[in-house]
């Protein structure tokens, strides 16, 4: 199949995501999310390249990045190539540790970049690993809150932005970010519908969620079985017939849960 051409950005600015092959977890501890971080700094060091803000999930990687000397493609290959060494050493593994090639969309005004950083940093809020974006270890929210403390995200500069007032700043920044959001961005284009695709995205979130507890006995506790329901109904387009057969519970359970979210909702 031929490969899509990237599209190159104008402002040198661009969302970027990098899956796992096969959607597998790319990140097995701690010590590799900050092996992954210290592989981008020194690329950050090597070249001109400046990071606006990163987000480690268990199995992808968002960054939004700027590179004006157009040398995207050779800085992520660097990336994803040192970073795939150490982890099939780490591991004792050999092939892929990527899906093909990184992901990325053109970031050609301020406010999508805003957009985009929001997005990021909502991520592991999202999928349900915390309540709000500040309490996520692995992502650049924090060095946006801080932005003297980090040597790594570019956040002031992006602050400037909003206000050359940095106090104003961070108060229109933690506002922004809190917003809801619309928009879709790249990594949203592979549209949850068929059950193979319901069951990876399930694992995904079950061991994000609860990591180390059986799933069975999650989905047999009634209250996280509900909450479980909801997010499926409002993050995939599973019908409620393929919600119940993904669980293993009958279509009603789901009727009545869907139904009282709507109303919820409606109020």
């Amino acid at each position: 199949m031929a490969r899509i051409q990237r599209i190159y950005s104008s402002t040198g600015c661009y969302h970027i995501m990098l899956r796992g092959n096969e959607k597998k977890n790319i990140f097995l501890d701690d010590h590799d999310r900050q092996r992954f971080l210290e592989v981008l700094l020194k690329k950050k060091t090597e070249t001109e390249l400046a990071v606006y803000a990163y987000c480690l999930m268990d199995n992808h990687i968002h960054l939004v990045l700027r590179d004006e000397q157009n040398e995207i493609s050779t800085i992520m290959k660097g990336i994803a190539t040192s970073y795939a060494m150490y982890f099939n050493i780490k591991y004792n593994r050999v092939g892929h540790v990527f899906q093909d090639r990184f992901r990325s969309e053109p970031v050609e005004d301020e406010r999508y970049l805003w957009s985009v950083i929001r997005y990021l940093h909502n991520n592991p809020v999202k999928a349900g690993k915390v309540n709000q974006a500040i309490h996520y270890e692995w992502s650049s929210y924090r060095d946006y809150i801080d932005p003297e403390a980090s040597n790594m995200v570019d956040s002031r500069y992006v602050l400037s932005m909003i206000s050359r007032d940095i106090e104003a700043a961070l108060q229109e920044f933690k506002r922004f970010s809190q917003q809801d959001d619309d928009k879709q961005y790249i990594d949203e284009e592979e549209i949850i519908q068929t059950l193979d695709q319901g069951r990876i995205y399930l694992d995904d979130y079950l061991t994000g969620k609860w990591p180390g507890v059986d799933k069975v006995v999650i989905i047999n506790n009634k209250l996280l079985c509900g909450e479980i329901i909801q997010n499926l109904h409002a993050n995939t387009r599973l019908s409620i017939r393929k919600i119940a057969e993904l669980l293993g519970v009958n279509r009603r359970v789901v009727e009545r849960v869907v139904s009282k979210q709507n109303e919820l909702e409606q109020q």
